[in-house]
């Protein structure tokens, strides 16, 4: 049995005699794809969350767990490689909600989607809420994603329908909350979300804009937001 950090010392290596399940002389099989083994693991993190065993996403592709490590060699390889779609999927979000031709609409919609996303993948619910610097692909995924939501809360701003004292640290406190309402109802109450999601929703339009506590300080926030976004020292500021 393999742990965790590494292959299991059992599988045999690609590169010995018959490892690939051949007869001598006879032609190895092709490799397998990635999607092979990144498409089992994105079903089981969603389905049961980011603390499946390795042994049971290798098994559940196919593969030994030595061949799964080759091709994503630590958990975190393996988690940004399952959801390297999903990111862009939610990336993609932004760019939709920009085109609303009614910003607080496109806004409104926006926080929606992604909290949907979330309830229906459990894994996902909390990869919004982590960092993958070695996958450069997510990551920039990511990016773009902050960087139209700027300009999303900039234009739900000027339109009067979003509050002033709404900022994109924000974002990161909604999606930590609506991640931890999708793990505590999702057997009992599966649609809790959606409630959850429309209170916030009220919640940031100008028009039920009651005077907030004052935000956490900068470096506080600016930590929670860059595990949403890879946010830099980038000026949030509208029209900055």
């Amino acid at each position: 049995m393999a742990s965790a950090d590494g292959p299991d010392a059992t599988d045999t290596d690609a590169a010995g005699p018959n490892a690939a399940g051949t007869e001598p002389g006879a032609s190895p099989r092709p490799a397998l794809r990635i999607d092979a083994e990144r498409n089992p693991a994105r079903e089981m993190f969603a389905a049961r969350g980011l603390d499946v065993p390795i042994e049971e996403i290798a098994r559940h592709a196919g593969v030994g767990v030595a061949p799964l490590y080759r091709r994503f060699p630590t958990r975190a390889d393996l988690i940004a490689g399952a959801f390297e779609a999903k990111m862009a999927a939610y990336a993609d979000a932004v760019t939709q909600a920009l085109a609303d031709p009614d910003p607080w609409a496109g806004f409104c919609g926006y926080i929606e989607r992604v909290c949907a996303m979330q309830a229906d993948d459990r894994g996902f619910a909390n990869v919004l809420c982590m960092t993958f610097p070695t996958d450069k692909q997510f990551e920039a995924e990511r990016d773009r994603a902050y960087d139209n939501f700027l300009e999303l809360v900039c234009r739900a701003k000027a339109a009067g329908g979003l509050r002033d004292d709404f900022t994109a640290e924000d974002l990161p406190i909604l999606l930590m909350a609506n991640a931890g309402v999708v793990a505590g109802t999702a057997d009992a109450a599966p649609g809790a979300w959606r409630r959850f999601a429309a209170y916030m929703i009220q919640a940031f339009s100008a028009r039920s804009a009651a005077p907030l506590p004052p935000p956490p300080t900068h470096t506080a926030m600016h930590r929670a937001l860059h595990h949403i976004y890879r946010a830099g020292t980038r000026d949030q500021r509208c029209g900055g």
